[in-house]
């Protein structure tokens, strides 16, 4: 028998950050309720703070465990474990408030939540202010990854978090920004707090926004999560300037944050110089142009509204922000199909969005160019290449494993919801909206603008998606391989 050597205290000791970091950052929503008189939440909070600081206190500051330098398995076993508490942990408030007396109910919230999908599975009264305010924090915490986060307090347990961080980073390689793995993490949250910061100001300065409405789009745009405060969505405000603030915002979140570290260490050319960044802004424009033509030459918009409309919906699909202006599910099909593809694209790599990512998508088509080209040409020599730099033969294996695998994990959940009898549409977005974090779908699930008509045992089903699409599919799925059990690594 192999044995296994994985170091337990270490990883419980991580564990315990997660829950007490979930937990301090739940007592902000638990102070707002007891100032605003909010005694629908103020149970689920008096229960889930408590619980969560005193069992995080106990388990990061009380166990003692040896330094250690964690190996691969020892990442995937972390990452997969720190989200499940913190999820677990932020399920609390939704369940022992009057929300919902169901816990997969709750359980499906608090992993929209942290996964930044943004979206809800229960019909009814919207959230409370306190609960709302719950979800946007762990939008904001889950959307730069709330293991980047403690990666910067890791080295005082003498933790290596490398292997972490390539476990939770969303992308196909995780850059390091600085020589250290912690301040790298510590240049993203600060890029990171920095456009919250200024976003917040903006929304602030429309003059349509309140300041607690204000917070809330401001973290569910940095996070692309997609929350807001009114069921109508962002068209409630009805103001082109908010409109184009959280646009904006929500292309510099879903941007490789890596660059910005560039940008201020005066390296600017590299954003220039950057493929993923410059098609992924060729997407979206070309995706705008077609949906505004389809709106003004299939449903006789107004150019000016078709443009807004289009422009906003676009932006919020390519960065799966999910968030809706108008009626998109009306839209003609060619909008509609457009909208479809943006979702199972994404954003870039290193960013708060979430689905395939464009510089998956970019190596995927040179990979097919190539292969017409062998065709015509059998003894030549085509590498896969972006831009003047050719990318290697296991990273385009990789990225070619993670597409094959990303269709395949949304056709087996295409036929595990249809089950329930929903039509083709419904079941193929709904899925797709999990997997993709992006939490917007089409058919019923957009008509009632909530996931509550699927069978308790299906959200559970899809707050698994949810947490797959986040954490990119094999963080997951290698839990399950014999091989990854089998040896050391």
């Amino acid at each position: 028998m192999v044995n296994v050597n994985i170091n337990y205290k270490a990883m419980v000791r991580i564990l315990g950050i997660i829950i007490l970091i979930t937990g301090l950052a739940m007592a902000i929503p638990w102070i707002f309720a007891e100032v605003t008189g909010d005694t629908a939440s103020l149970k689920g909070f008096r229960i889930g703070v408590p619980v969560s600081v005193v069992l995080g206190g106990l388990l990061s500051f009380f166990l003692k465990s040896d330094r250690a330098k964690f190996r691969v398995r020892e990442g995937y076993i972390v990452v997969a474990s720190c989200w499940a508490v913190a999820i677990l942990a932020g399920t609390l408030p939704y369940y022992f408030s009057s929300f919902t007396d169901s816990f997969i109910d709750a359980l499906f919230e608090s992993t929209s939540g942290f996964t930044t999908t943004g979206c809800s599975a229960v019909a009814g009264d919207p959230l409370s202010d306190s609960l709302l305010l719950w979800k946007a924090i762990t939008n904001w915490m889950g959307g730069m990854g709330i293991l980047v986060l403690a990666i910067s307090i890791l080295p005082a347990l003498g933790v290596n978090g490398q292997f972490i961080v390539r476990a939770e980073a969303p992308g196909p390689a995780f850059q390091k920004t600085t020589v250290r793995m912690s301040d790298s993490a510590k240049v993203l949250y600060v890029t990171y707090f920095a456009f919250t910061l200024i976003e917040f100001i903006l929304l602030m300065l429309s003059g349509k926004m309140p300041a607690f409405d204000a917070l809330i789009a401001t973290m569910g745009s940095i996070s692309t999560g997609g929350l807001t405060v009114h069921p109508e969505g962002i068209a409630f405000y009805d103001s082109i300037f908010v409109e184009v603030v959280i646009s904006a915002f929500c292309i510099l979140s879903s941007v490789n944050f890596v660059l910005y570290h560039y940008l201020v260490t005066g390296k600017g050319s590299y954003l220039l110089k950057d493929i993923e960044l410059r098609a992924y802004l060729i997407i979206i424009l070309a995706a705008i142009l077609i949906c505004t033509a389809g709106l003004v030459f299939v449903n006789g918009d107004e150019p000016g509204t078709a443009l807004r409309d289009a422009g906003f919906q676009v932006v919020s699909m390519a960065t799966t922000a999910g968030y809706t202006r108008s009626p998109y599910v009306v839209w003609p099909v060619v909008c509609q199909i457009t909208l479809i593809v943006l979702m199972f694209i994404g954003g870039c790599s290193s960013s708060t969005a979430g689905s395939i990512k464009v510089v998956r998508v970019l190596v995927m088509l040179k990979l097919i160019f190539r292969g017409g080209t062998k065709r015509v040409h059998p003894r030549s020599v085509v590498a896969v290449k972006l831009g003047r730099n050719a990318v290697s033969a296991p990273v385009v294996s990789a990225i070619t494993a993670f597409i094959l695998t990303y269709m395949l994990v949304l056709l087996v959940s295409v036929f595990i919801l249809s089950f329930q009898g929903f039509s083709l549409d419904t079941t193929l977005t709904a899925a797709l909206a999990m997997l993709s974090n992006t939490g917007a779908a089409f058919g019923e699930a957009a008509a009632s603008g909530n996931f509550s008509m699927f069978h308790p045992v299906l959200k559970l089903y899809l707050s698994g998606l949810m947490i797959m699409g986040r954490l990119e599919l094999f963080t997951i799925m290698i839990l399950f391989s014999r091989t990854f059990w089998g040896k050391n690594h």
